[in-house]
C-alpha cells in the first residue's frame, strides 16, 4: 500500500513538472526581457489546451480503449484524425484571441503560410501524445510491479503459515513420545516434563502465529524444551548449553527456526551405550546477526527408525528461503562421528 501511494504521488509530481516545462519554460526562453509576461501565456492558451486535450484524451481513454487491447492501428488512426483538428483549431483559436486583443498581434511584415503553423502545432501533438504514452506505460508498469509484490507477499505469508502448522505437529509428536516414554520408569519427572510442556505449548499458541519475536523469549523456549530433555537422558550422555545475548536487545527473529535443530541433535546424538555428547550454543553477535552452533556425536538411525526424518530440516530450509533469503547462512558436516550444524542468520 505505501509504494501504491509513492507511486500515486510521483505520477502527479511527473504531471506538474511536465506542465510546467511545457508552458512556463518557453514564455521565458521567447522572450527576450527574461521576465514572466501574461500575455504571452494568454496568447498561448488555444497551445495549451490543446496539447493537455490530447495528452489526457489519449491518457485516460485512448490508451487503455485501443493500445491496451492490442489495437494499434486504430490507436494510431484515431489520433491523427484529432491531431489535425486540434491543430487547425488551435491556430485558428490564436489569430481569434489576437482579434479580440490587438495589442497581443505579433508585429512582422511577413510570416510563414498558416499551413507551417499548422503543421508545427501538430508535431507538437505528436509528442504530446507519445508522452502520455510513456508516461501512462510507466505507471503501468509501477502498479504492476507493485501487485507482483502484493501477490509474492501473500503467498510468501500463506506458505509461512503452511509451514508453521506443519512444524507445530510434528514438534509435539517429538515430545509427547519423549514424556510417554518418561511415564514409564519415572513417574514424577513425567509430570514435571508435564508442566514444562504446558509452557511450550503457550509459548506456540500466542507467539508462533507471529512473524518475528524477541531473541530472548526464543531462547527461553528452546532453553525449555533443553531442559525438557534433559530429564531422560542417560548417564553417559554430556549436555552443555551456551546461551549469550542482551536482556534488552530488540533483536527479533522467527519463532521456532531453531528447534527443529535441536530435535535432530536428541534424536540421533544419544546412544544408550556409548559415551555420548550434546554441545548446543546460541549467540547474538554485535554486528546483529544471530549465531545457533550445535554439535553432538553422531548415531545415525537404522532405516526401520527413521519416521519423519529429515521433515523438520526440511520445513527449516524452506522457512529460511522465505523469510530471510540471502541473509542467512547454513552449514552442516559429519566428520569424525561428529555432527555439526551452523546457522548464522543476519535480522537486520
Amino acid at each position: 500500500m505505501t509504494e501504491l501511494l509513492q507511486s500515486k504521488r510521483s505520477n502527479i509530481i511527473a504531471h506538474i513538472l511536465l506542465w510546467g516545462v511545457i508552458f512556463i519554460l518557453p514564455n521565458f526562453i521567447m522572450n527576450t526581457d527574461r521576465i514572466f509576461n501574461w500575455w504571452f501565456l494568454v496568447r498561448s492558451l488555444p497551445e495549451m489546451f490543446g496539447y493537455m486535450f490530447v495528452f489526457y484524451l489519449n491518457y485516460f481513454l485512448l490508451i487503455d480503449k485501443f493500445l491496451y487491447n492490442g489495437k494499434t492501428k486504430a490507436f494510431i488512426l484515431c489520433n491523427v484524425l484529432i491531431i489535425c483538428v486540434i491543430a487547425i483549431l488551435i491556430h485558428y483559436g490564436k489569430g481569434w484571441i489576437e482579434s479580440i486583443l490587438p495589442e497581443m498581434r505579433p508585429r512582422r511584415r511577413r510570416g510563414p503560410s498558416p499551413l507551417w503553423f499548422i503543421v508545427r502545432d501538430a508535431t507538437m501533438l505528436f509528442l504530446m501524445c507519445g508522452l502520455s504514452v510513456a508516461l501512462k506505460m510507466t505507471m503501468r508498469w509501477f502498479e504492476v510491479d507493485n501487485e507482483r509484490k502484493e501477490l509474492a507477499k501473500a503467498k510468501s505469508e500463506a506458505e509461512l503459515q503452511n509451514l508453521k502448522n506443519q512444524i507445530n505437529p510434528h514438534f509435539l509428536l517429538n515430545t509427547l513420545n519423549n514424556i510417554y516414554a518418561l511415564i514409564e520408569f519415572n513417574p514424577p519427572k513425567a509430570q514435571q516434563a508435564v508442566m514444562d510442556l504446558s509452557r511450550m505449548l503457550r509459548h506456540l499458541l500466542y507467539d508462533n502465529n507471529k512473524m518475528y519475536v524477541p531473541l530472548r523469549q526464543e531462547a527461553d523456549f528452546m532453553r525449555n524444551y533443553i531442559e525438557l530433555m534433559r530429564i531422560r537422558l542417560p548417564h553417559n550422555v554430556e549436555l552443555r548449553t551456551d546461551f549469550s545475548y542482551s536482556d534488552t536487545s530488540g533483536t527479533l527473529i522467527s519463532p521456532l527456526i531453531f528447534i527443529s535443530l535441536v530435535e535432530n541433535a536428541f534424536k540421533h546424538g544419544i546412544s544408550g551405550e556409548k559415551p555420548s555428547f550434546i554441545d548446543i550454543s546460541l549467540k547474538e553477535r554485535p554486528d546483529g546477526k544471530v549465531e545457533f552452533i550445535c554439535k553432538n556425536s553422531y548415531f545415525p538411525k537404522s532405516d526401520s527408525d527413521k519416521s519423519g526424518s529429515g521433515i523438520g530440516l526440511e520445513l527449516v530450509r524452506k522457512r529460511l528461503e522465505l523469510l530471510y533469503p540471502n541473509s542467512y547462512l547454513w552449514n552442516t558436516e559429519i566428520e569424525n562421528d561428529i555432527y555439526c550444524t551452523v546457522l548464522i542468520i543476519d535480522t537486520k
